[in-house]
């Protein structure tokens, strides 16, 4: 199961919980240390045996230990972190690849619970469970009316796998029973991949999972066969994953011998260094790669590899600026420590990890960025000299704060819309186009989505019926808004249409008329040459 997940082309607020959720790993461990903090140890114990034995009123011990840990934690760097026991697996399930659940991608339309689509390969679609369904009753108990959230219905549909769900649908005034029993759903990474023209492909990857490297290999080789040679890879809001990962991904593009990150820790067991093979799947051709404020961690790595080793373009905004390493392990209860064991260097020795004395200002930084300008004029960004690197071509780069881009893309702020907004937080864009895309499947799917993509045109008699709808979630109407961006509304109507009927292969498409970035980026590659004669 899985809940909607709908772009909004609000680049200012992409980010603000990055701090806080970025995560590069190795594998999950537990180890043993010989270090002797018992004293301290000693007086924790000393102390919550009192506030246990003595105290006023009654405390629940457990909470103040997890607080302390938390607490503790913030004290050392803004990404180490604490997972308790019963939040561990919903923690992991982005990283793992996969989740338990019946395997349905759903929305809230008016307090009703909606399949937008039955995953592919999942249980309910193997049971019939279709586009349009209505969720009303789980095991008995109803699903619908006032004040249901997402997370109401996660709780009720996701389970371990193996386990029975009974789940009462309403179609077309009928209520039909399905018994289901939940199953692995796999989450991908790979967002979508396609060609842009004759020669130009396009992936873009959300985070650096388990599954990641197989869905890009897979997708890298798919566009070769249709004649890529070139391509940009989109890390745009990427927040990282995994580094070996990340690793495996580097190595497709650069030849063999070529550092990718090298990492330095306390302990020497945390020192490493990674080189490319003899693998790569892509060490020729062009290549563009797409960062912003988004960008962190993972994302940061290959970006830094390709930049460092003067294999690509990097064109966009400067990317977050996470340049520490955690690694996990187990605690007694279940409960998960990750703990930053060492910094990541890229390829040149420069360390992209931005200052964390003050977590306070760590955690506003994009929005201090913002406010700064630094958005919109390069020239506002001030890098340290101390921290001046130079590649093999003779490229200058910086450490200290994210990867500067070699092509900077100002946010386009026409782009930015608080009614526009306001129809996606309501769900009132997704209810409109969903019962679109409904009515009149038979009839644009017989056309074709090539036909769609040229021809299809938003109409005003589609906008009206979008306020209409908004109005009936309590949005109010803005019509100068709507007027002065009447094309940004019809662009995130058609592609949210496409996505109903061709999936994120008939979204991205059209969305990407809204992606600045990339639309800078597709002109950038006739320059290639040029930038690499001057040396970057």
């Amino acid at each position: 199961m899985r809940n909607s997940k709908y772009q909004i082309s609000l680049p200012i607020v992409l980010c603000l919980g990055l701090a806080a959720g970025v995560f590069v790993g190795s594998s999950f461990s537990s180890r043993k240390s010989t270090a002797d903090v018992g004293s301290d140890v000693q007086k924790l114990r000393e102390v919550l045996t009192q506030i246990h034995d003595e105290y006023v009123d009654t405390v629940n011990t457990a909470n103040l230990v997890d607080e302390a840990i938390q607490e503790m934690l913030h004290k050392l760097d803004p990404h180490s972190s604490y997972i308790p026991s019963q939040e561990r697996i919903a923690a992991n399930e982005d990283l793992r690849g996969n989740f338990d659940g019946i395997g349905v991608e759903f929305n809230i339309f008016q307090d009703t619970v909606v399949v937008v689509t039955p995953l592919s390969g999942g249980p309910s679609e193997a049971l019939g469970i279709q586009s349009g369904d209505k969720i009303v009753k789980v095991d008995d108990k109803s699903l619908a009316g006032t004040g249901v959230t997402s997370a109401d219905v996660m709780k009720a549909l996701k389970g371990p796998k193996g386990t029975e769900v009974k789940v009462t649908i309403l179609r077309r005034g009928q209520e039909l029973e399905y018994k289901i029993v939940r199953d692995k759903i796999p989450q991908y990474s790979v967002d979508v991949s396609y060609m842009v023209d004759h020669e130009i492909g396009y992936i873009k990857v959300n985070r650096f999972a388990a599954t990641t490297y197989d869905e890009f290999h897979q997708s890298l080789s798919k566009l070769k066969e249709q004649g890529m040679k070139k391509l940009i890879l989109d890390l745009q809001g990427n927040p990282g994953g995994y580094m070996n990962i990340a690793i495996d991904m580097a190595d497709d593009f650069l030849k063999t011998g070529k550092k990718i990150v090298f990492t330095k820790g306390k302990d020497k067991k945390n020192n490493s260094e990674a080189f490319s093979t003899e693998r790569g799947a892509f060490e020729e051709g062009d290549l563009i790669v797409l960062v912003n404020e988004g960008s962190a961690s993972a994302s940061e790595i290959v970006s830094g590899a390709l930049q460092d080793n003067d294999r690509a373009l990097i064109v966009g905004r400067r990317s977050f600026g996470k340049g520490l390493v955690q690694s996990p392990f187990d605690l007694s209860d279940g409960s998960e420590l990750r703990l930053t064991v060492s910094r990541y260097y890229t390829p040149s020795g420069r360390s992209i990890q931005k200052p964390y004395q003050d977590n306070d200002e760590y955690a506003l930084d994009i929005v201090s960025r913002y406010n700064h300008g630094e958005f919109f004029h390069a020239d506002s960004i001030k890098f340290n000299d101390s921290l001046k690197y130079i590649t093999p071509n003779g490229r200058t780069v910086y450490g200290g704060g994210g990867i500067m881009p070699d092509y900077f893309v100002p946010l386009d702020t026409s782009l930015n819309s608080h009614y526009l907004n306001e129809l996606y937080t309501s769900t009132s864009i997704q209810e409109f186009t969903f019962g679109y895309a409904e009515d009149h499947k038979e009839a644009l799917e017989k056309k074709g989505y090539e036909d769609y993509l040229r021809n299809f045109t938003v109409t005003d008699a589609m906008i009206n019926e979008l306020v209409k709808v908004g109005e009936r979630n309590k949005v109010k109407p803005d019509y100068k808004e709507l007027k002065k961006k009447k094309t940004l509304f019809q662009v995130h109507v058609k592609a949210q249409i496409a996505r109903k009927l061709w999936g994120n292969n008939g979204f991205y498409p059209v969305f990407n008329e809204t992606n600045e970035v990339f639309k800078q980026a597709v002109k950038m590659f006739d320059r290639i040459p040029e930038l690499d004669r001057r040396k970057l």
